[in-house]
């Protein structure tokens, strides 16, 4: 089955229930499947025919949820941009996927169209909320279903991260990824599984985690609330009006919640279900987090190469942890679902419980590989299994926890950040001659980046420079928050600075390698 039949379906079983909303407008399922239709047909109307790519660059907002069903529908490929990427960044993915159409949010579109000259592949920009641009592109559509055959292993999502190339990359995700994300969602344990009562607060950009929630809701009757920023006090007070049920966070995001002070004076009682991932969080936070919103938690472990979650940490493996097993607050859960989940040696060998080695999923919700990068793709899969790079150990129950990376990506506030994206811009500046980058234990964001820099002789530049260089190039979140200077930074054997070195002087006294 297309996976925009599955609205169709939800259009028929709940027609004038909400399907999806923001702080501006509802659109039931009645709507949204029209929209979405009449949407889909415009963009196939424009010459665009399935497989080819449709880059999305918003902030959160409920047409964006209307895309990607369209998209769905038509048999486009999605590749969706983080909204705090910079204008050079988006550059860059919009190049990389070769997006014959671009789909832009108000707060983005006057610096990509100041660099319109710098898109030859992009044939359409679609300003939302302009004259002219989305909802007349909408208009233009019929409201029949396209006629549209996907092929379920065809590209449906390029799901762009960062690299340890230094570059952007993107996970293909198929059909048959999406689908299995939907089963998956379905197949989650009674307490933590969606309901046609759900309302889905979608705090995080919804290029990201948060996003995957999106069919699964709409599959089972639910409405996703899309939230266009990270305001605690507007945050509590939607989760208040709208009732919303469940919401996905970082642990930086519920940090900031907790340590706020402001949940008392709102009523929260709505909420059902508070899901965490995309990065540890430290177990005396999460206690203080069950303290301020009750027993309601459950963590997801995965990443965009395994379309989402892998592996679930329930309600009841938490409240366990809290009574008679607290090690367990520390672990990321069982796997469930479709995927086999391992923990392998160095030559992909399964490892007994208790030792220690790298991650490895394959089932049918593992991406295609990395777009038009072979040799990444083989990297990382190797005789069908993915190689997280997450090292681990299961113990006798089936329990993972993760003590380590064999890579060196960084992850602070739930976002990957890799250091030779970071060293890449470093690099560039005249002053610099060396430099290495590395993430530090933050008690906020899990993980702070440092870079070390190695001035070239005779050149003055000063901390606040650099890092105010580094920002004009990259996204806020992968700019380092320090920059110190030394003389010489260590090397290995071969000559090459040992990352490994610089970091472990931070860690030390830490139970597991990571923040």
């Amino acid at each position: 089955m297309n996976l925009g039949h599955l609205v169709t379906r939800s259009a028929r079983y709940w027609p004038g229930r909400v399907a999806v909303a923001d702080r501006h407008r509802n659109v039931t399922y009645r709507k949204l499947e029209e929209r979405s239709n009449r949407l889909a047909n415009a963009l196939l109307g424009l010459g665009l025919n399935p497989g080819d790519r449709v880059a999305i660059y918003s902030l959160n907002r409920s047409e964006l949820v209307e895309v990607e069903v369209a998209l769905y529908k038509a048999g486009l490929v999605k590749a969706p941009l983080n909204a705090r990427l910079s204008t050079e960044e988006a550059l860059h993915v919009l190049e990389d996927a070769q997006a014959r159409v671009l789909i832009v949010g108000p707060e983005h579109a006057p610096a990509i169209m100041d660099q319109s000259t710098e898109l030859p592949c992009v044939e359409h920009v679609v300003v939302i909320g302009s004259e002219g641009g989305y909802e007349s592109l909408v208009e233009k559509g019929a409201t029949d279903l396209p006629a549209v055959e996907v092929d379920p292993d065809s590209p449906a999502v390029l799901h762009y991260t960062s690299g340890s190339s230094g570059r952007l990359k993107a996970a293909v995700q198929t059909f048959n990824n999406r689908m299995a994300l939907v089963r998956k969602s379905l197949m989650l344990p009674t307490e933590g599984r969606y309901s046609d009562r759900e309302c889905v607060g979608h705090v995080g950009p919804v290029t990201h985690a948060s996003g995957m929630q999106i069919m699964p809701t709409l599959t089972t009757g639910g409405c996703n609330y899309l939230i266009d920023r990270f305001d605690i006090d507007e945050l509590f007070a939607t989760i208040q009006r709208e009732k919303i049920t469940r919401f996905f966070a970082v642990p930086t995001m519920l940090y900031r919640l907790i340590d706020s002070g402001l949940a008392e004076r709102y009523d929260l009682s709505s909420l059902t279900r508070i899901t965490y991932g995309a990065a540890p969080m430290a177990p005396s936070r999460l206690r203080e987090a069950m303290d301020v919103f009750g027993a309601i938690f459950t963590q997801g472990y995965g990443a965009g190469e395994t379309t989402s979650t892998i592996s679930i940490l329930t309600l009841e493996d938490h409240l366990r942890g809290l009574e008679e097993k607290p090690e367990l607050l520390g672990s990321c859960g069982r796997p469930y679902g479709e995927s086999d989940v391992i923990v392998a040696d160095d030559d992909g060998n399964p490892l007994p419980d208790g030792e220690a080695g790298e991650i490895l999923v394959r089932g049918p919700d593992v991406m295609q590989g990395y777009w038009n990068a072979p040799d990444l793709t083989a990297e990382v899969i190797k005789n069908g299994w993915y190689h997280t790079g997450d090292v681990a150990r299961r113990d006798e129950e089936g329990f993972f926890f993760i003590i380590d990376r064999k890579k060196d990506m960084i992850i602070s506030g739930g976002f990957n950040i890799y250091p030779a994206e970071i060293e890449t811009v470093l690099f560039r500046h005249p002053a610099v001659a060396e430099c290495c980058v590395i993430g530090a234990p933050d008690p906020e964001w899990g993980e702070q980046v440092i870079g070390f820099v190695v001035r070239r002789p005779g050149e003055e530049v000063s901390e606040a420079a650099l890092v105010e260089y580094c920002a004009e190039h990259l996204a806020g979140f992968k700019k380092p928050r320090q920059v110190r200077f030394v003389d010489e930074l260590p090397k290995n054997p071969n000559g090459k600075v040992a990352r490994r070195l610089v970091r472990d002087t931070f860690w030390k006294g830490h139970d597991r390698q990571v923040g």
